[in-house]
C-alpha cells in the first residue's frame, strides 16, 4: 500500500510532480503515463486526499503566487507576469512542486486571502509581487514564520527573506541621462500610485539625475495614477497642459505609456517627433506601438527561474548541502533603443 505520493512516485520511478499532475488530470501529462499512474494508484490502494495529506505531512508540494490586479477597465499584468510565471513554474517543477496562482479582486490587497493560504496550509510557501514601501503582507509572513520570497523590495521585514528586484532607480537615472544628452531639460515622470516600491525607486533615480545635471525638479512634471492604460491616459494631459510643458516623458511601465501615448495623439502630439518618450519596463507591446517605444527590458523568464531558486534555497527541505540561506538580488534592465525618443 502507498501511504504517500512519494511512495507512489518511487514505485513508478517518476517525479512527484508528474504523479501529482497525472492524478489531477492535467493536460501536460501524456495518456500512457496518466494511465500508468492511475493503475498503480489503484493497485497500491493509494487515495490522493490532498487536505488530509497536508495535515499529516505538513506539505502540499505547491507554491502560491499572490497576483494582485488593479482597479479599472484594463488589467495590467499579462505581458509582464506570464513570462515570469513560466520561468518560476519551470524551476519549481524540477523539485516536484506545483505553482498555484491566488488572485484577489481588483483593489483588494489580499491580506485576508494570504492569511487563508497560510492558516489552511494550502501551499508550502508564497511569492509576493507589487511590494509596497511598507508592506503588511511581509510583516505578517515574517511574524508567523511562513516561507516566502518577493518580486520586488520593501522596507518591511528587514533582510530576512529572499527578494529579487529590478534596478528601477538606475533605470530612472539612465533615462534622464539619455534625454538630457539629447537636449531635453523639461522631462516629465509618470508613475503608479499606491505606494508601490518600484515607483518610488524610479522617481528617486529620476530626481537624483535631474539634480546631477543642474535641473530643478518641477512637481508639475510628476504625476501618478493606477498602473494601467487608463491611469496613463488620465494624467498625461494634465502634465502636458502645465505652464511650461515637457519636451520628454518617462513612463514607469508599458501600460501607462500606451494610455499616455493615446492621450498625446488626441492632443495632436506625436511621440518621437513632437515629444520624446521612454518607458522603464518594456514588454512586447512597446515594440508594436507606432512609433516603437524606447524602453528598458527586464529578463522576465530568467527572473522567474532565479526567484524560484532563491525561495527553495531558503527552505530547509530544498536547500541542499549548503543549508538554508537568504539570497537578495537586484538585476539591471537592458535599454532597447527604438524610435520614440
Amino acid at each position: 500500500m502507498a501511504s504517500s505520493i512519494h511512495d507512489l512516485a518511487r514505485h513508478l520511478n517518476i517525479s512527484i510532480g508528474t504523479v501529482s499532475r497525472a492524478l489531477n488530470g492535467r493536460a501536460d501529462v501524456n495518456a500512457d503515463t496518466r494511465q500508468r499512474v492511475l493503475d498503480a494508484a489503484a493497485k497500491l490502494n493509494y487515495s490522493p486526499n490532498q487536505s488530509g495529506r497536508s495535515l499529516r505531512r505538513g506539505s502540499t508540494h505547491s507554491i502560491a503566487f499572490m497576483l494582485q490586479p488593479h482597479p479599472g477597465d484594463q488589467q495590467y499584468g499579462e505581458p509582464f507576469f506570464i513570462p515570469f510565471l513560466t520561468g518560476l513554474q519551470a524551476k519549481l517543477a524540477e523539485s516536484g512542486l506545483d505553482l498555484i496562482v491566488v488572485m484577489g479582486a481588483p483593489g483588494d490587497y489580499q491580506q485576508e486571502r494570504l492569511r487563508r493560504v497560510v492558516e489552511t496550509r494550502r501551499a508550502d510557501a508564497v511569492v509576493l509581487a507589487w511590494t509596497r514601501r511598507e508592506d503588511e503582507r511581509i510583516d505578517y509572513l515574517t511574524s508567523v514564520g511562513f516561507p516566502f520570497a518577493t518580486l520586488g523590495r520593501s522596507r518591511s521585514g528587514g533582510k530576512s527573506y529572499p527578494s529579487l528586484d529590478l534596478d528601477f532607480e538606475k533605470a530612472g537615472a539612465d533615462a534622464v541621462d539619455r534625454l538630457v544628452a539629447r537636449g531635453h531639460r523639461r522631462i516629465a515622470a509618470i508613475r503608479p500610485s499606491l505606494d508601490l516600491n518600484f515607483g518610488y525607486l524610479f522617481l528617486a533615480g529620476y530626481r537624483k539625475a535631474l539634480r546631477r545635471h543642474g535641473i530643478e525638479v518641477d512637481p508639475e512634471l510628476i504625476a501618478s495614477d493606477f498602473i494601467n492604460e487608463a491611469g496613463g491616459y488620465e494624467v498625461t494631459p494634465g502634465v502636458m497642459n502645465c505652464k511650461d510643458p515637457p519636451t520628454a516623458i518617462i513612463f514607469n511601465n508599458d501600460a501607462m505609456a500606451l494610455g499616455g501615448c493615446k492621450a498625446l495623439a488626441e492632443m495632436g502630439i506625436k511621440p518621437g517627433h513632437d515629444i520624446a518618450v521612454i518607458v522603464i519596463v518594456d514588454t512586447p507591446l512597446c515594440g508594436y506601438f507606432s512609433p516603437a517605444l524606447t524602453a528598458f527590458r527586464p529578463p522576465l523568464e530568467p527572473m522567474g527561474r532565479r526567484l524560484a531558486e532563491m525561495l527553495l534555497a531558503s527552505i530547509p527541505a530544498y536547500a541542499g548541502e549548503e543549508g538554508p540561506r537568504t539570497i537578495r538580488e537586484v538585476w539591471p534592465l537592458e535599454l532597447i533603443a527604438r524610435d520614440s525618443d
